[in-house]
């Protein structure tokens, strides 16, 4: 009798064991359970904040809890570079980056931030996902750094505003433009004739309002966030820089998942770069208004002549790509 017990005892270890593991195709057991930690340098009452919420809201959902995204914004983790070392060494498992950022490591990505290398956000979509440039910039990210691209976001379109009318290329000759420590950036202000004044972003608002600087650029978002429209009568839409936002997955992390969970993370993913996209859209038709409402005087100055005087900054930056830089350039020229 107690022989008997002891087989029918372990029969049922057996089958629970068996019920722990993974079923086929690599689905995940109701057993397993992942938490992913997700850094940004924007605070939460910013669009990609929001975006990402849609993505934690999404995963928790559809995996019944197995997979869970906790937030990390206002730059808990550190600057954008940082978090994309985290990434890398797998102490961080999502974070934000600009194509071009990727620059520092990968010298042909810098040609993504260059001034006017792009015409807008489906521009820029097109060059880094239909391209061979595009393509195989991802793909070295993946196999060399740890940095899967899940998804591709529009986080802005970066503008001018000044204490005078900008019509035309010669109305910024002399312009003292506060520009980032950034030398796509500097280059924008150096090349179209203004005179480019790093600051500290802290120091902007008042900088405008003092005259200790003409004028600043960057995404509406940001001239809205920071109310620079109260400091600066005029603003023109010069388009310069668009920005986009990558969800940076490691790797590693992703390898780590089952696949059903993959397909979740995936597309929960998707779901949160559209609505990403959406907000920064939507945002942008709406401030222009705003912007005129407050007694700001909106210029759209002839574009060509702006893209002329900074194309002239390329080749300082295709000189230090290996490979065949100015066929990267047609390459993205090609999907324009």
């Amino acid at each position: 009798m107690k022989k008997f017990m002891l087989m029918g005892i372990l029969v049922v270890l057996i089958a629970g064991l068996a019920a722990c593991g993974t079923d086929e195709g690599g689905a995940s057991s109701d057993e397993e359970s992942f938490e992913l930690k997700f850094g940004m340098v924007a605070g939460t009452a910013q669009n990609e904040y929001k975006a990402a919420e849609v993505l934690a809201d999404y995963v928790d959902e559809e995996s019944d809890g197995q997979l869970t995204i906790n937030i990390y914004a206002d730059s808990q983790l550190g600057d954008d570079r940082a978090m994309l070392e985290q990434v890398r060494e797998n102490s961080l498992d999502i974070t934000f980056a600009e194509t071009g950022r990727f620059g520092i490591w990968v010298p042909r990505a810098t040609l993504m931030g260059l001034p006017y290398i792009v015409d807008d956000f489906d521009h820029l979509h097109r060059a880094v996902y239909e391209t061979e440039y595009g393509q195989e910039l991802h793909s070295e990210l993946l196999d060399e750094h740890n940095w899967m691209i899940a998804a591709t976001a529009y986080n802005g379109t970066r503008q001018t505003t000044a204490n005078r009318a900008i019509e035309s290329l010669s109305d910024m000759k002399g312009l003292k433009l506060r520009v980032p420590e950034a030398d796509t950036l500097l280059d924008y202000a150096k090349y179209t004739g203004a005179s480019a004044t790093p600051m500290a972003f802290t120091e902007v608002y008042l900088a405008l309002q003092t005259n200790s600087v003409d004028g600043q650029e960057n995404p509406l978002s940001t001239i809205d966030a920071q109310k620079f429209y109260e400091v600066q009568d005029y603003m023109a839409l010069t388009n310069h820089v668009v920005n986009d936002a990558n969800y940076v997955v490691s790797k590693d992390t992703w390898e780590a998942l089952p696949e059903d969970l993959q397909t979740i993370l995936q597309d929960g993913i998707n779901k949160a770069a559209e609505e990403h996209t959406n907000l920064f859209e939507q945002e942008e038709a709406e401030l222009v208004k705003k912007f005129e409402e407050e007694g700001v005087t909106v210029t759209e100055p002839d574009l060509d002549e702006f893209k002329e005087a900074v194309s002239e900054a390329y080749p300082k930056y295709t000189e230090d790509i290996e490979g065949d830089a100015e066929g990267y350039l047609d390459e993205i020229e090609s999907v324009r």
